[in-house]
């Protein structure tokens, strides 16, 4: 009863110097914790000294840490996406084993406190920390070079924005081991979220972090927009961009309009729970159902700035291994935007369940109906690119064709969800489960696979192991439907979410066959790891020119890798497949480069974020005077900042070409 008590009420101690900080935080009791931190100390310290050992601290620092250049950074955030990818994951295996393991009685290993604050972790991660970084990740790379930019717009606000998302996710896993993370669910609805339901620190972890990431993705998406519609390679239309180009635009529109009423959702939530203002509480003319309109306004947007960027994915990887243009370009943009639009329409729809009555559920169910027609747009225009196509199924086009199919089935789960008799027997089931994972996993993830494998030739200059990414993604899509195929099944039975255990032992069986694809799916991630290892080591024998899959757009005119301050010389654009028809008349590129002018790296991105950590630290644990030192010290240095560029902030690459191999190297 004594543990239980901790995680349900703050402990009685406080000082001026801690706030409510004191070793009772700590879960040394919580031997799946104290297993963990051990790991990660061990990890990182193996880490250290490889880096002291080889002197990479200097390089690491001054190439990676400081730098500018959106390659670069695009990178690091795929890293990112990959270090939180594993850490949610692990989440979600837990929550498979545990509720495999808890039927009939059976308590299972994980106790409720746990649980929850597994269940939240998880939902967290993987929307903000995982999928957001990858699409983000991606767009940095790939965009500026698909529309012959020397970088993004505001380099250093590029570089901010990435540690901005990375102090957000540091906060998130200091939960694991200094208190404790939300047992909320990953949306966090009131009143459960607020200060009389949720007394400890986790909810202000929630709070702080999301917080902290969401400037750094406001800021990103108004970078991406400036990019894109000022710094085109002459003679580039709107409508001669590649269709990834165009769903990065409508994405960071998205982000645009819609991190604000996040922000101030959040903050509305924060109010209530540090000042007991009363936006959200049952009471004092406050109303619990605005914050799940306003969640909602954001949330389902943010299932469209998660899968846009994959659609555009796609399209590129369907015409390169089609040997053909996509077809219907124009139709493929229209349908782009009507999505960016339709989507702020549809959000009443996550909570038919709530009374807002017959006429408003109606129009919100035909408006999600709708919004599939766009979709069904672009699934018949790839499969229409394949028809007579010259189709080389290598393993992005695999990526690609599990994609068609697997998101087609969440589609029309999707579809049927719209309907509100329908949704008000299946809300809050496992049904809802299944159909969101099958189209964020048959969609973003599958994506993602197919984009690291697309372009890292373009990053890295040599080919990923063939026979290693079958194998990941074999196992991938084997796993997905052992996983969540049973869900639907458990859901039309009445199986609820985020239960940690049940009476039904006929469940079991289903549970089980869920937990097995989830043991799949971490075969199919250990390979794609490994896929990566050998490829290194066999980066020689993988080794490919420029254009490795004989692409349509303007990367290919770029080294492969891309040199970080070599940029070709500028081209004249003429039409949409310009570079494509040079390439089948025989033009090759004269591999000239010309001097630019570059930021240098600067640490003051990371200062600025490692800054904004500590408030938030300090905000959870309500120790004021460090908040008030590290906010202060934010405003001051980025004050401070502004005048950096009277220095010389900008110099010019000079003896590029001389410099090529040193470059790729580096």
């Amino acid at each position: 009863m004594a543990t239980e008590a901790l995680h349900t009420s703050p402990p009685d101690t406080w000082s001026p110097i801690f706030g409510r900080l004191n070793w009772g935080w700590i879960p040394y009791h919580e031997p799946i914790l104290v297993g963990t931190f051990s790991a990660i100390v061990l990890g990182g310290l193996a880490v250290l000294l490889l880096m002291t050992r080889f002197r990479l601290w200097g390089p690491f620092w001054h190439g990676w840490v400081t730098t500018i250049d959106h390659k670069k950074i695009g990178i690091m955030y795929m890293a990112l996406g990959f270090i939180m990818f594993v850490r949610g994951f692990a989440d979600a295996i837990m929550m498979r084993a545990q509720q495999a393991m808890a039927a009939g009685g059976a308590e299972g290993y994980l106790p409720p406190h746990h649980f929850d604050q597994v269940f939240t972790a998880h939902g967290v991660i993987m929307i903000f920390f995982v999928a957001m970084a990858f699409i983000t990740g991606i767009m940095n790379y790939v965009m500026p070079l698909q529309i012959g930019a020397r970088d993004v717009a505001f380099p250093f606000l590029n570089n901010f924005s990435f540690w901005m998302t990375v102090a957000g996710a540091v906060l998130v896993n200091i939960s694991l081991f200094i208190g404790e993370f939300a047992r909320v669910g990953w949306l966090a609805f009131p009143p459960l979220s607020g200060a009389s339901y949720s007394t400890g620190p986790g909810m202000d972890y929630y709070l702080w972090s999301l917080q902290i990431a969401g400037i750094g993705t406001t800021l990103s998406g108004i970078n991406m927009i400036a990019t894109i519609l000022k710094m085109r390679s002459p003679g580039m239309r709107l409508f001669d961009m590649p269709i990834f180009t165009w769903t990065t635009l409508c994405t960071n529109f998205l982000i645009v309009a819609a991190f604000p009423v996040l922000t101030a959702t959040l903050t509305m939530l924060t109010l209530d729970r540090y000042l007991g203002t009363h936006f959200f509480t049952n009471d004092l003319g406050g109303n619990s159902m605005l914050y799940i309109n306003l969640i909602w306004i954001w949330g389902h947007p943010e299932v469209y700035i998660l899968i846009l960027p994959i659609f555009g994915v796609f399209s590129e990887i369907v015409a390169t291994f089609s040997g053909k243009p996509i077809f219907g370009y124009k139709t493929m943009v229209w349908a782009t935007a009507c999505i960016m639009v339709l989507s702020f329409i549809v959000w009443l729809h996550h909570f038919f369940t709530m009374g807002s009555g017959a006429n408003v559920n109606a129009f919100f169910g035909i408006t999600t109906m709708i919004i599939a027609v766009p979709t069904g747009v672009k699934i018949f225009n790839w499969l229409f690119t394949m028809y007579k196509g010259s189709v080389r199924l290598e393993t992005p086009m695999l990526w690609t064709i599990a994609f068609i199919v697997t998101f087609t089935i969440g589609g029309m789960t999707g579809v049927l969800l719209a309907v509100p008799p329908v949704d008000f027997q299946l809300h809050n089931t496992l049904f809802l489960i299944a159909h969101f994972h099958n189209v964020i996993i048959g969609g973003v993830v599958f994506g993602v696979y197919a984009a690291v494998t697309y372009w890292w030739p373009k990053a890295f200059g040599f080919k990923l192991h063939e026979g290693w990414m079958r194998r990941c993604f074999w196992l991938w899509v084997t796993g997905f439907y052992f996983a969540f195929m049973p869900l639907y099944a458990l859901g039309l039975m009445g199986a609820t979410r985020r239960m940690n255990a049940y009476m039904d032992t006929a469940w079991q069986i289903y549970f089980v066959i869920a937990a097995f694809g989830a043991v799949l799916i971490l075969g199919g991630i250990v390979c794609g790891f490994a896929g990566g290892y050998v490829s290194i080591l066999k980066r020689k024998e993988l080794a490919c020119g420029s254009d490795p899959w004989n692409g349509r757009t303007l990367d290919w005119a770029t080294q492969s890798p891309v040199a970080p301050y070599n940029f070709p010389e500028e081209i004249q654009v003429t039409g949409r497949d310009m570079f494509w028809e040079m390439k089948q008349n025989g033009f090759k590129w004269s591999g000239h480069f010309h001097d630019i002018h570059m930021p240098k790296g600067t640490s003051s991105g990371i200062v600025l974020a490692a800054m904004a950590t500590v408030f938030g630290f300090a905000m959870i644990w309500y120790i004021w005077w460090l908040a008030i030192i590290s906010f202060l010290g934010c405003v001051a240095y980025g004050i401070a900042h502004t005048f950096n560029y009277d220095r010389d902030f900008y110099i010019p690459a000079k003896d590029v070409e001389a410099n090529e191999s040193k470059d790729a190297i580096a």
